[in-house]
């Protein structure tokens, strides 16, 4: 599952927009137009290319990454979860579920990863929480802590705005890199 969501996730990075266009003249380092950005090597980690990595910056839908991994990681891909009240109709991006819908761990994952469903995170949250999104989101945290990763914060498991949530370009290749391992 963890090979799927890597192989899903460079997928969506790679359609959602360019990552260079041309090498500058001067330096021969490709032109990025976002304000931080990492290349590393996925099995060492080597930084093949960085530009302010280290500056903390929402992480907005990238947030998902997370999600998915802590539900993979909460293990029972085939549990069928019960969608609760607090999953339906959630800002931003959805699938549309509907409170009392019957969909698996899995289904919610390939949800929130392809379709970038918030609604599919919350639901997800509640259920690898025990009923509780917050536990789901210190999940999340812990995981963080697991990984090393020093300048990265969860608020919530979509990447919705929130005071607090937020990572840096090299932190986030972390959580790629943990994402594609296994």
């Amino acid at each position: 599952m963890k090979k799927c969501i890597a192989a899903l996730t460079f997928l969506a990075v790679l359609l959602q927009a360019p990552v260079c266009a041309a090498p500058d003249a001067g330096t021969g380092a490709p032109e990025v137009s976002a304000q931080s950005a990492i290349v590393v090597e996925a099995s060492t980690g080597a930084v093949l290319y960085e530009k302010d990595a280290d500056t903390s910056r929402p992480m907005a839908s990238t947030t998902k990454l997370m999600t998915a991994l802590v539900a993979v990681e909460a293990g029972g891909l085939d549990e069928v979860v019960t969608v609760p009240r607090q999953a339906v109709g959630v800002e931003g991006s959805s699938v549309y579920l509907q409170e009392g819908e019957h969909i698996t761990v899995r289904e919610l994952i390939y949800a929130t990863l392809l379709c970038s469903g918030n609604d599919a995170t919350e639901a997800l949250a509640y259920h690898c929480g025990d009923g509780e999104r917050s536990a789901f989101v210190q999940m999340m945290n812990d995981k963080a802590a697991q990984l090393g990763l020093e300048n990265t914060q969860f608020e919530n498991p979509s990447g919705l705005p929130a005071d607090g949530h937020y990572t840096t370009a090299r932190e986030l290749a972390e959580i790629g890199r943990a994402v594609s391992r296994d």
